[in-house]
């Protein structure tokens, strides 16, 4: 390296300096070689392998995404690691390498499932992972080889969410019925999510004022409002203000992109100041109930035509003002045609508490006698309508979808509907404390003999398994499952024997109660109710109303053998009425039960069958044990008052109960059995479907398991519903499983044979 001359010349430099670098190097694949001691690890490679650099390097390979940033949530996504030996010849993929991804949200710490697969290209040396996410958000994705990192392993990709879906769309912290004052504006909280749910910015959806939109409907004519559309990107929300000049009651629709919203259809009540300060006043006088004169109608006069508000059909709507001015009274009487009544009203009073509506007549003016009871929860609907035609009276129509429903008139009707509504906000918005409960309990058949230990909860928790396995077991005969499966729901007993007291639903009551109360301490404290309720039990509650789609998970044969036959076929030949026969367990028929007066005498038609539906829901599933649920619910609000139970919903309410519900892909995939197939269908088809399934939300899940029993599209995959069979065709690409799949559970989910 050095001139005859001594001088160092810069050609010489440089050779020395590679030279030094060409020994590091050599000296660390040396070392590489000898600190791969494993012979498996290592494999046949020698240490002249080492010295060649003829071994396959985690930072030699390459990382190259499939898709431009940012992306949406949904898709199948994937990206290829190209495999490189240390020398930059490539590394055949097909021999194994150790190739490990892991893909994870950052602030949700969620684990994504990934698919490999080698690609068979000129060099072999491309490895392909797909995966797909449902979560809007940041993701870490790490790629090694054998424990070192890929390139710049770990990556950071951001995925957005989708766009606006208005069926997951909502209004937050919304009821109803919506109590306004004349003039004074009020700010609507809207929520936009996309398909899976997730917080929708406005700049990935381009949300703006244009999409929204707003349709007044007065019940006497159409009506239009001020309203405007303000959006919060950092906390993805759209709020719409609204301002109505003009008291009475409306019909109200928030859309986006003229499809209305998931809680969009709502009503409005606007009061007068004078009005205003009255059910202030009414709201505020607590453990007093507030009366109102009322005219009762029959009930049988109007159920068949006005149980159901029609849908709004917004493009019936003309956006103009009413030709009423300001000073005008809508509460004045109308010429519009009603529906003639079958009998006279009954003068009524109409009772407001704090947690029930009631609805009493007076015998000889003095003698009390309570006619109707709802509860003040958000199942209790009221419907709106013009006025009466005897004394020109504006109507309301009571309906907790467990009873009849139940028409007043009354001259204060929208004061006595903003009543019911305030103390309905008030109840929820207010935490009561509940006092003390002593319970005594004698176990003649098990007991807990004293234990010379700390007891960090294990005995108490054995104590209310125990008893719940006791008292929810259905050969004991309390609670029942409509049909044999174990797996079934269980639901009070309309048949118990007689010697089983309603006392034992009260205290079964009072041990949910307990379960809530002890579980809403958190911690050791939590304690679950081991048992599966259904929904429509779950529904009754926490009062809401009955509907025939609970057949679908309560009785699944019951919905599938008739629910759907009359939903899917002409019903006006079927001779069907309403009424439902009781037969006795030895096939006799006992008695013929009317689901409205004079119900065997009428006749269910194409027009009038899902109000047939709907009451025999509400025979079948409320009517029959209404004193089992009264008493369940007199021990439950013991300890948890109703109040604090009205704010959810019946899922919501089982998650709190029983905990998870959750479908568990690894116990799903642990007893799926494979059947027939070829290697590429077992090795590569089978693994990107349980990848594909373990991307899946909790929905996706049920739909895929509704599938299974249930369908059969050609091309996609099918179903044998006997067998509760999943046939794949032999795809040949992860994106055409997710694609296939995802059509086949949302298209083909539906119809007579689903559970």
């Amino acid at each position: 390296v050095f001139c005859l001359t001594g001088g160092i010349t810069v050609v010489s430099v440089v050779a020395f300096f590679f030279t030094i670098k060409f020994l590091f190097e050599l000296a660390a694949r040396v070392v590489s070689f000898l600190q791969h001691e494993d012979r498996e690890r290592r494999g046949e490679r020698t240490i002249y392998d080492y010295v060649r650099g003829n071994y396959l390097d985690p930072r030699s390979c390459k990382v190259f995404w499939d898709w431009k940033d940012p992306c949406e949530v949904g898709r199948s996504m994937a990206f290829r690691v190209h495999l490189f030996y240390k020398n930059g010849q490539p590394f055949p993929a097909h021999h194994p390498v150790g190739l490990r991804v892991h893909i994870c949200h950052v602030e949700l710490a969620i684990d994504i499932p990934v698919t490999q697969e080698v690609l068979q290209e000129p060099s072999s040396n491309v490895v392909k992972v797909a995966f797909t996410v449902r979560r809007a958000g940041r993701y870490e994705i790490s790629v090694k080889l054998g424990g070192l990192n890929v390139a710049y392993s770990p990556y950071y990709k951001v995925f957005q969410p989708g766009m606006v879906v208005p069926s997951k769309t909502k209004i937050a912290c919304h009821f109803s019925t919506l109590v306004l004052t004349c003039g004074q504006p009020h700010t609507l909280q809207i929520v936009p999510r996309d398909e899976y749910d997730n917080p929708t910015s406005n700049s990935v959806s381009l949300i703006d004022e244009h999409n929204y939109g707003l349709l007044i409907h007065e019940v006497s004519g159409l009506y239009m409002c001020s309203h405007s559309v303000m959006s919060n990107q950092q906390t993805c929300q759209v709020f719409l203000r609204l301002t109505l000049l003009r008291r009475g009651c409306f019909r109200a629709c928030i859309s986006y992109q003229n499809q209305p919203i998931s809680n969009g259809e709502f009503d409005i009540i606007v009061l007068s100041e004078d009005e205003k300060n009255i059910v202030e006043r009414n709201v505020s006088t607590s453990g007093v109930s507030i009366y109102f004169e009322a005219y009762l109608y029959n009930a049988s006069s109007y159920t068949n035509t006005q149980w159901h508000l029609p849908p709004l059909n917004l493009g019936s709507f003309q956006r103009r003002l009413s030709t009423a001015t300001e000073d005008e009274d809508e509460d004045s009487p109308s010429d519009s045609p009603t529906p003639e009544k079958v009998k006279k009203p009954k003068k009524v009073y109409c009772y407001v508490s704090p947690k029930q509506f009631s609805v009493k007549e007076f015998y000889l003016k003095i003698i009390p006698w309570r006619l109707f009871t709802f509860r003040v929860c958000p199942g209790t609907k009221f419907s709106y309508h013009g006025p009466d035609p005897v004394h020109k009276l504006l109507t309301l129509v009571v309906d907790d979808g467990i009873q009849p429903p139940v028409e007043l008139s009354c001259k204060e009707r929208n004061i006595l509907a903003a009543t019911f509504i305030r103390s309905l906000h008030k109840n929820i918005g207010k935490r009561s404390p509940s006092r003390g409960l002593s319970l005594l309990v004698d176990l003649p058949n098990f007991v807990f003999f004293p234990l010379a230990a700390l007891d960090w909860g294990g005995p108490r928790r054995e104590w209310f398994e125990l008893i719940c396995k006791v008292l929810f077991d259905t050969t004991n005969q309390l609670f029942t499952r409509f049909s044999d499966n174990n797996q079934a729901l269980v639901h009070p007993n309309p048949n118990r024997p007689s010697y089983l007291r309603l006392k034992i639903y009260e205290f079964a009551g009072r041990l949910v109660g307990k379960c809530l109360y002890e579980s809403s301490l958190g911690g050791a404290y939590k304690q679950l109710v081991k048992a599966r309720f259904t929904r429509s039990f779950l529904a009754q509650i926490i009062g809401l109303r009955m509907h025939y789609k609970y057949f679908e998970t309560d009785d699944p044969e019951f919905y599938k053998s008739k629910v759907c036959f009359i939903l899917n076929n002409d019903v006006n030949e079927m001779e069907l009425v309403f009424a439902e026969e009781k037969y006795n367990r030895a096939g006799q028929l006992e008695k013929v039960v009317e689901l409205l007066t004079g119900g065997a005498q009428m006749p269910v038609t194409n027009e009038n069958k899902i109000l047939y539906l709907n009451l025999l829901a509400q025979y079948r599933l409320a009517n029959q044990v209404r004193e089992e649920v009264e008493h369940f619910l007199k021990g439950l609000n013991e300890l948890v008052p109703e109040n604090l139970l009205a704010i959810f919903d019946e899922n919501e309410l089982e998650l709190l109960m029983c905990g998870t519900g959750d479908i568990n892909v690894c116990d799903f995939k642990a007893h799926a059995v494979v059947v027939g197939g070829s290697w590429h269908f077992r090795e590569k088809v089978m693994r990107w479907f349980w990848t594909v399934v373990s991307s899946f939300t909790q929905e996706e899940l049920a739909r895929l398991l509704q599938f299974t029993t249930g369908s059969s599209q050609l091309t996609l995959p099918t179903a044998h519903t006997c067998f509760n069979q999943l046939c794949l065709p032999t795809y040949d690409s992860y994106e055409e499983v997710h694609k296939m799949l995802q059509l086949a559970i949302s298209e083909g989910c539906e119809g007579f044979g689903m559970l």
